[in-house]
């Protein structure tokens, strides 16, 4: 794998099971990302942190250097690499009672067709305006083609999900007892932005209920303990199936 530790240590490469997992991006921009204001989405994986949408977009490390304070807080990470396994373990340090959401917002390489199973106790969809809905979701969600749709949502009590692209699996599994584990899912179809829309497809496993942390109801958001750290585990698999 590879980070830019210069562009907020975006991951810019996962090669597992002898393919590219992570999608290139838009070409959006060209360069580090330091400096911007506005969030520019540029393929791979940016760590969202202390909030997924609101405000900043897509938190605030996704331009900023690892391992300072932001926000009060300091978020590190450690990576452990084996053959087709991904192991990350993040710590963070903040003043007990300290709420966030943090989403790894994983950007995925795949063709029309490719599924993502997941199993979880909620769907939380989000409209392009307006507050988050109840709804259905499938278990099996299936990446289609260009057809001008964009959604998101958060799968709540979701701390596993699987990918099966062309010959392919990629599973992602994160844990941290006692905090809300989810998955979020991104699938634009060409219907995002309006104005130039291109095709993403966002699985991200995320601390939390909700992108925004700003709407966070008590228990919608995770929670620094008494300790005043937190630790949680991401761990990334891949394998052929064919």
């Amino acid at each position: 794998m590879a980070v830019d530790l210069t562009d907020g240590g975006r991951w810019t490469s996962l090669r597992l099971a002898g393919r590219e997992w992570l999608w290139a991006g838009p070409g959006l921009v060209d360069g580090p990302r330091t400096g911007l204001t506005t969030f520019v989405d540029a393929g791979g994986v940016d760590e969202c942190f202390p909030t997924v949408r609101g405000t900043p977009d897509h938190g605030g490390l996704w331009n900023q250097r690892w391992g300072h304070p932001y926000d009060g807080a300091v978020l590190s990470r450690t990576f452990s690499c084996a053959r087709d396994t991904v192991t990350v373990d993040y710590h963070l340090e903040a003043e007990p009672g300290y709420r966030f959401v943090w989403a790894a917002h994983a950007l995925l390489d795949c063709m029309p067709g490719a599924t993502i199973t997941t199993d979880f106790s909620e769907c939380r969809l989000y409209p392009d305006d307006g507050p988050w809905v109840a709804s259905s979701w499938p278990t099996v969600t299936t990446y289609g083609p260009t057809d001008g749709t964009a959604v998101g949502a958060v799968l709540v009590d979701c701390p596993t999900v699987s990918v099966h692209d062309r010959d392919a699996e990629l599973t992602m599994t994160l844990s941290c007892p006692g905090q809300p584990v989810s998955t979020a899912l991104w699938r634009n179809q060409g219907g995002f932005p309006a104005e130039a829309p291109y095709r993403s497809l966002g699985v991200e496993p995320m601390l939390g209920k909700v992108f925004d942390l700003a709407e966070a109801a008590p228990d919608d958001a995770a929670v620094v303990p008494a300790a005043g750290e937190l630790t949680w585990r991401l761990i990334l698999s891949a394998c052929r199936t064919t």
